[in-house]
């Protein structure tokens, strides 16, 4: 099994950095948008001027609906009506086929994007808000996904981590620093700006192809970002974080009680929108074919009221 990452910092630091990344009352105490209320109409528009050809790029990975070492627990998919019985609805002339789909919207397989109450830090989650907010009968009253149903269309800047260290993937056990994304914005030619959205590679996907298929998070690990990036996502008004693997390390980062800083800190004091498990080699060898790493990306979730986040089919367009 892989061992955990030390990050150098005691709880006191990470209880720090998530203290100084609260945008608690930023936009108001009733706000359940966070960082999302800086994807405004103009940066909309700059997400639509980046795109110059108009390539459309799928940043999802299939629906998983087999076990596997990264989705031990897949979604569901069975047929209500098949071809055999298309014509079986007792209405001449009509045949159709028709099937179900469900799934646990988190997990380290699935492409999905989480809502702000997906995470709690000592019984808050964003904005201060309390866990009775999330009820077992009827899920979130506040900072739902339906915060984010609407207006996930912006311009992304991809950090491809690997192509700037000169790897092909990072080891479970490398971190992404602030570093790695300053000298990305420089050796990529782009700076990321307030309302951005911006997707991390750590070439996950690379690494499974290398391995010859599905490496187990629980076992392997995963590559993930240093807690101080939280930090530097916040003063740079990042509105949503996505990465090929869940932002965070696998397994679980060595401080008591901060096993995931990204998404602690990144969800429930920044008030930022994370997507995990994307697929992003793809996009990755697009942006190097054409020199650029500046694109529109649309994410639309499910319209789930109450939901704590949703499957996703992110698209770059180029």
């Amino acid at each position: 099994m892989a061992a955990a990452v030390d990050y150098n910092l005691s709880a006191g630091d990470l209880d720090e950095i998530y203290e100084s990344c609260k945008n608690w009352g930023r936009w108001g105490v009733a706000d359940q948008a966070g960082t999302l209320n800086l994807l405004t109409d103009d940066v909309r528009a700059k997400g639509a001027a980046s795109v110059k050809l108009g390539r459309a790029i799928s940043c999802a990975h299939d629906f998983p609906v087999s076990p596997s070492a990264e989705t031990p627990v897949p979604g569901c998919h069975h047929m209500i009506t098949a071809g055999d019985a298309r014509d079986s609805s007792g209405i001449p002339g009509y045949e159709a086929t028709q099937d179900y789909v469900g799934t646990n919207v988190h997990g380290l397989g699935i492409t999905h994007i989480d809502a702000l109450c997906h995470m709690f830090v000592r019984g808050e989650m964003y904005n201060g808000f309390l866990p009775a907010d999330v009820r077992s009968n009827g899920g979130a009253l506040r900072n739902s996904i339906m915060a984010a149903v609407d207006n996930l269309v912006g311009r992304c800047i991809l950090i491809d981590v690997p192509r700037v260290r000169g790897v092909d993937y990072l080891e479970p056990h490398q971190t992404v620093t602030v570093g790695d994304l300053m000298a990305a914005e420089e050796a990529q030619k782009v700076v990321v700006e307030p309302g951005d959205m911006v997707i991390v590679s750590t070439g996950r996907d690379a690494r499974r192809v290398a391995h010859d298929g599905s490496l187990s998070p629980f076992f392997q690990g995963l590559a993930g970002l240093h807690p101080e990036c939280a930090r530097w996502l916040k003063d740079r008004g990042v509105t949503v974080l996505g990465s090929d693997g869940i932002s965070d390390h696998m397994p679980a980062g060595p401080v008591a009680g901060w096993p995931f800083p990204i998404h602690q800190i990144g969800i429930t004091a920044v008030g930022l929108h994370l997507i995990d498990n994307m697929h992003l080699l793809d996009l990755a060898e697009a942006c190097a074919e054409v020199g650029r790493w500046a694109f529109q990306l649309s994410v639309a979730p499910l319209r789930v009221v109450g939901g704590t986040g949703c499957p996703v089919n992110p698209i770059a367009l180029l």
